[in-house]
């Protein structure tokens, strides 16, 4: 089956698409202060995005643009300060359109590649279907042709690795795209609290008289500008560590640095996940981790990572209502890692259940996935001499349980 992306990287952006991932209070405050308060933002059809419902009568209004046409408007009273402005804006919109095409592009490569894999194997298995109606003096090629299909299913294996990957690198970069945003808009207004100050030193300098000084001091709010400079310092700072901290995240769910098998505390490994896959499903469900105090394993701990990443996402993918929950819980019990990931989605029926580890079957709608993730996770979990265990009933979630050796 043909799968065509939703999203196509040459879209056209609207000024709402741009906005996304942007702290629009943050950002309606921030141009308040360099504007005033009867700033407004509208769209290119002058609908209200933030701001007075009404215009004020002496308002200048500076067309947005990312392109060619005008996706928007910046409206204030102080004309010449409104253009300097809409420029920063605009170069906001534009990282963010930025943002948005190389995350399409992104995706649609990923389908195409997809695809490609996916004719490949049916066109197999219609060779496959020939061969089996030959003779038994044509076992040799009958038995060729095998080999060749182990081939094609050992790249739909890595085909399902990278959409995990081209996903997870969606999430992370719109994770990371958030606290670069509010940090780029506060040193923005960072800058404007500076040349505030440098006309002070200015002023100071040229011995101007105390009282003007003073006068300076209260039209321009200086004590209000600098309270508001180390807020906004200290939140920048805690944008950097935060995106510090996704990509170490992300760093130990790769295990770029490590070597393939090593002793590892597996709650570290389900932690570094939740919070990579935390993106991805912050829209269905909640995560919740149960983590008890576990004996270190010798393990494959990227391999393992995908285990929990590909059950905690179909999870994720079962819940059709607005109250998901995903709940992680670990244990140590007999001697053995106990890993349960449960949610409270829609289940399964007992035919599903019994064809839920099948090479190329999913519940999902054609095209979403490539039904490889629970046949790769059971693999691994069995190289780790381990095992799986599912309970589910239809209508009433599901839970996976993965019990493990510990291996010293």
């Amino acid at each position: 089956m043909r799968i065509i992306p939703q999203n196509t990287f040459d879209r056209d952006l609207t000024i709402y698409d741009l906005l996304k991932g942007i702290n629009q209070k943050k950002l309606y405050a921030s141009l308040k202060n360099m504007l005033g308060n009867t700033v407004r933002l509208l769209d290119s059809k002058d609908k209200v995005i933030f701001g007075e419902e009404n215009a004020e009568p002496d308002s200048h209004k500076i067309m947005l643009a990312v392109q060619i046409e005008p996706i928007g408007y910046l409206e204030a009273e102080n004309g010449q300060a409104a253009k300097h402005v809409a420029i920063l804006l605009q170069l906001l919109l534009k990282s963010s359109e930025r943002y948005h095409m190389a995350s399409d592009l992104h995706l649609e490569s990923v389908h195409a590649d997809y695809e490609k894999l996916q004719k490949k194997h049916e066109d197999l298995l219609a060779s496959e279907a020939k061969y089996k109606e030959l003779a038994d003096n044509l076992e040799q090629r009958v038995q060729q042709q095998v080999k060749t299909i182990d081939a094609a299913q050992r790249q739909l294996y890595q085909a399902e690795k990278f959409a995990s990957v081209g996903q997870l690198a969606a999430g992370v970069a719109h994770e990371i795209n958030n606290p670069i945003g509010f940090i780029r808009s506060n040193l923005g207004t960072a800058v404007d609290y500076v040349n505030v100050m440098d006309d002070f030193a200015k002023k100071l300098n040229n011995d101007v008289d105390s009282g003007e000084l003073r006068t300076f001091w209260k039209e321009n709010d200086i004590d209000f500008n600098l309270e508001d400079f180390s807020i906004l310092l200290k939140e920048s700072i805690d944008g950097a560590d935060r995106v510090k901290k996704i990509v170490a995240d992300l760093k130990d769910f790769s295990n770029v640095d490590g070597t393939e098998v090593a002793i590892t505390d597996l709650n570290e490994v389900i932690r570094s996940v939740g919070n990579v896959a935390s993106s991805q499903i912050a829209q269905t469900a909640e995560l919740q981790l149960d983590l008890k105090d576990l004996p270190k394993t010798r393990c494959e701990s990227g391999h393992l990572g995908q285990v929990f990443l590909n059950i905690i996402q179909n999870a994720s993918q079962a819940i059709k209502h607005d109250h998901g929950k995903i709940k992680v819980t670990t244990a140590f019990i007999d001697d053995e890692i106990s890993i349960t990931i449960s949610d409270n989605g829609c289940g399964m029926s007992a035919e599903q259940l019994d064809r839920i580890f099948d090479p190329f079957y999913t519940t999902q709608e054609v095209g979403s996935g490539t039904g490889l993730g629970l046949t790769v996770s059971m693999d691994i979990i069995k190289s780790h001499d381990g095992r799986i265990k599912v309970d589910s009933q239809k209508d009433n979630g599901t839970s996976f349980i993965i019990t493990l050796p510990v291996k010293e």
